[in-house]
C-alpha cells in the first residue's frame, strides 16, 4: 500500500467525517491516529474495470507462457468425446 497522503487524529475524523470520507472518495489515503499512534488507514475502495481494452488483452496473452501440457490435455479430451456439440441433431 502507498504511504498515506495525510495523517489526522481520531478527533478530527469524528468531528469532520464527511469531509474526510470525501477526500478518501477522491483517491486520498488518510492515516488515523489515537494519542499520536497510527491505528488505521482509510483507503479508497478499489474500482475494478468492467472491461479490458483489446490491445491489452492481446499483449497479456502474448506475454503469457504456453502450458506445455495443454495441447495433450485438449487432444485427450477431444478423443474422449463421442458427441459433436455443433451437430444440430445432438
Amino acid at each position: 500500500m502507498s504511504e498515506p497522503h495525510s495523517t489526522i487524529p481520531l478527533r478530527e475524523l469524528r468531528n469532520d467525517v464527511s469531509r474526510v470520507l470525501r477526500e478518501v472518495d477522491e483517491g486520498r489515503t488518510i492515516r488515523v491516529t489515537v494519542h499520536g499512534r497510527p491505528v488505521a488507514d482509510l483507503v479508497p475502495v478499489s474500482r475494478r474495470r468492467t472491461w479490458v481494452p483489446w490491445s491489452e488483452l492481446v499483449r497479456v496473452l502474448a506475454e503469457t507462457p504456453v502450458d506445455p501440457g495443454f495441447a495433450a490435455d485438449a487432444r485427450i479430451e477431444g478423443e474422449m468425446r463421442d458427441d459433436d456439440p455443433w451437430d444440430a441433431g445432438a
